[in-house]
């Protein structure tokens, strides 16, 4: 723990037991929060979001752990974007510390965000016991970390003493009044509660569903130097994988195009194993490298012979009216390009704003298909492909989510 912490104001009160110092210059951002359901690279809401809280794991017996296999590469796509990423962990039926003990074993050095930001506890389900849920906020801050206990107000009133731990540790408290698309907070429906650092105010963030987020403190800005997601105060794996793409030369390539990792590959061009989970999924290609390409979303250096070219982009122009939701990256994925290109064809950079109606140049665009396998889902499908469930039923005019076959392409 930095024993030279500045000392916070009134506003950013909750603050009091995180670690090192925390810069205010995100207070009022709005970001997101992702479990697996949003696919390997994450699912942005607006060009304006800043941050990102990842689910790492979690348990939901206070035995047995799962991991989240779409974690670090969450992680690693939020760095890029030149976005903070967070971690949470989904807490369940954890009623002890020998229970707690287990859990944060297994997690916390596991964790791919940077030493000092946001490592929150998922209260929001379970039996619940105030003094683990205590033991283990108190872990999360020894182990450098900033330690924040989520949930909804009334969940958390009834099965923990709120008052005391929020007298310790900052919230994060979701309330919202309906289902409806909400861009920005509702605060008329704010949960009021001492020492809440961010409120979710929204599980449609988008249409389709996104839980939508705003930082009220600048306390999501906690492991950056300043807030400025290209500093971090450490780098884990997932955060150099990250800057390596974000550092990456932000010029046009002609070779934009779609590959599959080969199920016969055995390790990145660093020389690291490559997970099985990587093998035969399909990745946007973004950058070039003689022998190497780096691989959209997980941002992995992997070498041309271990991967297959599924679908190379045709150079051709035309233009795209931005719709609620989409981002430079979603948008170049959709018509083969780079992201980095997208924008520089328009005169910006990938941290430009986008807004709903704004027009731009595209190239590269092409039909990507994808060939329904047993045991797919539309949802696994637009997980590993990286959009929407709702992008898919459109696109290929599907009357029944529910109801796909072996065989059947979708265009994506």
């Amino acid at each position: 723990m930095n024993k030279n912490k500045v000392v916070l104001s009134v506003l950013s009160a909750l603050a009091l037991m995180s670690p090192g110092l925390t810069a205010q210059a995100a207070k009022g951002d709005q970001g997101v929060d992702w479990a697996r359901y949003q696919g390997i690279n994450g699912k942005w809401g607006y060009a304006h979001d800043k941050f990102a809280i990842c689910q790492i794991g979690g348990t939901v017996d206070g035995r047995n752990t799962y991991d989240q296999s779409t974690y670090k590469t969450q992680v690693a796509g939020t760095i890029a974007m030149g976005r903070r990423a967070h971690t949470y962990i989904w807490w369940q039926n954890v009623t002890t510390q020998q229970q707690a003990d287990k859990v944060l074993d297994y997690f916390l050095p596991k964790v791919q965000t940077p030493k000092q930001s946001i490592v929150a506890l998922d209260v929001e389900s379970g039996a619940q016991n105030t003094s683990t849920v205590d033991y283990a906020l108190t872990r999360i801050k020894q182990a450098g970390y900033t330690p924040v206990l989520y949930g909804y107000k009334g969940y958390l009133q009834s099965h923990v003493d709120l008052a005391s731990l929020a007298k310790k540790y900052p919230l994060w408290l979701a309330a919202y009044p309906d289902y409806n698309v909400t861009v920005k907070p509702n605060y008329s429906f704010f949960p009021s509660y001492g020492n809440v650092g961010i409120y979710q105010f929204t599980s449609t963030y988008v249409a389709g569903g996104l839980d939508g987020d705003v930082d009220l403190t600048g306390i999501t800005d906690n492991g950056y130097h300043n807030g400025d997601a290209s500093k971090p105060v450490s780098k884990p794996q997932a955060v150099k994988q990250g800057i390596v793409a974000d550092n990456t030369p932000k010029k046009d390539i002609s070779t934009c195009y779609t590959v599959k990792v080969n199920y016969g590959a055995k390790s990145w061009a660093s020389g690291q194993a490559i997970p099985s989970w990587v093998k035969g999924r399909m990745y946007p290609v973004v950058q070039t490298s003689g022998d190497k390409v780096l691989l959209g979303g997980i941002m992995s250096w992997i070498k041309r012979s271990d991967v297959e070219i599924l679908q190379t982009a045709r150079q051709a122009s035309g233009t795209y009216l931005v719709k609620p939701g989409d981002s430079w990256w979603s948008i170049a994925t959709r018509h083969g390009m780079s992201m980095y290109a997208l924008a520089s064809r328009n005169g910006k950079t990938i941290y430009s704003m986008l807004h709903p109606g704004d027009k731009l140049t595209i190239s590269g665009q092409t039909s990507h298909v994808y060939t329904v396998k047993s045991g797919d889902t539309l949802s696994n499908i637009a997980g590993r492909l990286g959009v929407s469930v709702g992008h898919l039923v459109q696109t290929n005019h599907i009357s029944n989510p529910n109801l796909i076959f072996i065989g059947q392409r979708l265009s994506y």
